[in-house]
Formats: structure tokens, sequence, C-alpha cells
């Protein structure tokens, strides 16, 4: 079957392979120390988690996704609660939560289930793919290289600090894209599926269960109206499908 030819730009973390969960191990092991460290004064754990959420998405919003970030809002929480119980601050203790923030990149790369055979399959119709993900060069290259997912994006991957409505149309500026034949697929409201809709190119979420509080935000009803909303990127390949199809009939 003939397909009219798609220009698919994917996301990364979270939409082909997993970040979230090694964020989340990271989060419950400095609960733990927190806990300790604080152990018969406070906080609970859920005021922990409450005011380390709120620092991580302030410094990501004026900062960017640079990977001290994490380690930064670790020991920034851990500040804010020593004031808080007029507790004073331990160096060693600071340097323990550095350390802490900065090993979840080094954990193990792991694929979501379907990733090989969603590329597979769209490189296979004869779409264009390209990879579009934030982050410190140098961390995502390296998932990129494990991943061998040059084999699919050749040199068509974007690594921005900041991953905003300027960045994606700077990005769609630079290669002769077809609006109207490109799409954005990733698991973030805020920074993959508003900048697609303002670009005004097809956008399809891939909604997570557990997703960090930086990536929810509220959509107006008519851009919620253009986007297609995935529980799995097994969906991924049928939706470009029918909408190749339709344009080719169209």
């Amino acid at each position: 079957m003939k397909y009219s030819t798609q220009q698919v730009i994917f996301d990364l973390d979270d939409t082909l392979v997993h970040c979230n969960k090694y964020f989340d191990l990271i989060l419950g092991q400095y609960f733990e120390l927190m806990s300790d460290w604080f152990s018969g004064i406070g906080p609970t754990t859920s005021e922990v988690r409450t005011k380390q959420a709120e620092i991580d998405v302030e410094t990501v919003s004026t900062s960017g996704l640079a990977s001290e970030n994490f380690p930064k809002s670790l020991i920034a929480t851990y500040h804010y609660f020593c004031a808080k119980f007029n507790r004073s601050t331990d160096p060693y203790q600071e340097q323990q939560l550095m350390k802490l923030g900065l090993s979840v990149y080094d954990q193990e790369i792991e694929a979501y289930p379907g990733m090989v055979e969603t590329l597979d399959s769209l490189k296979q119709d004869g779409h264009d793919l390209y990879l579009y993900t934030g982050g410190d060069d140098t961390i995502q290259q390296r998932k990129i290289e494990q991943m061998k997912l040059d084999v699919y994006f050749n040199d068509r991957i974007f690594i921005r600090q900041h991953k905003n409505v300027e960045s994606l149309e700077n990005i769609l500026s630079s290669y002769p894209f077809e609006r109207q034949r490109t799409w954005m697929i990733g698991n973030s409201l805020r920074t993959d599926v508003l900048p697609a809709v303002t670009a005004g190119i097809n956008s399809i979420y891939l909604k997570q269960q557990n997703e960090w509080l930086y990536n929810l935000i509220e959509l107006q009803r008519e851009m919620q109206q253009s986007v297609v909303t995935i529980s799995s990127i097994h969906e991924v390949t049928p939706v470009i499908r029918t909408a190749s199809l339709r344009q080719n009939h169209g």
C-alpha cells in the first residue's frame, strides 16, 4: 500500500525510552534520606515531595532542561526545610544529594515496548523520521547511541536545552517541513503538544500514567480538539497510516 509521505518528529524521553521512572526511583531514596535527617522534627514525606516538585518546575521554567537542575532541586528543598526547622545545613549531606541527583543519568537506558516495531513500520512505510529531545547534549547523545537510534534518524536529530514554542519553530524553519504532513509525537503537553499545535502541525499526545508535573498544563478547548491522544506507542503507526491514506485520497 502506498502511503503519502509524512514527516514524523519523535520526542525521546518517556516517548521512546523510559525516563520518569528513574527520577521516581531516586526521589524515593531522597525521601528516605530526608526522613532520616529530619527524624523527630518533620517534615512529612508529602511536604518534601510537594516542595521539591515546586522548586523543580520553577527551575526548569527559568533555566531549561539542564542536568544539574534535578540535583539542585534536591539541595534547595533540603535548604528550605533546614531553614524552616532551624537546622543547620551540612556540606557532606549536600554533596550526598548532588551525587544522588546526578546518579539518575547513570541508569541503564530502556526502550518502551513497541519502540523498535513502531520506528521500523514507519520507516518501511516511507515516512521521514526526526528526533527532537530536550536536555544536555552529552546525556541525550549517550541514550541515542545506546539505543542505536541513528539507524532511524541519521542526522535528523535535534537536542535543545529549552524545549518550547520558539525551539520547535526554529527547527521547523530550518528544514523543508510541510506542516500539514508534519507530526510531533510526545508525552509532554507543555514541551511537545502545545508547541506543535501553536506551530500548526499535527500532534499525537502519548499520555503516560505517571507524568512529571512540569509537563502537565491545561490546553485550550480548541487546541485539545486538534490533538490525537494515545496511551501506547503501538497506536502511532495506525494513526499516521490513516491520516496518510486520507491525504492520498484528499
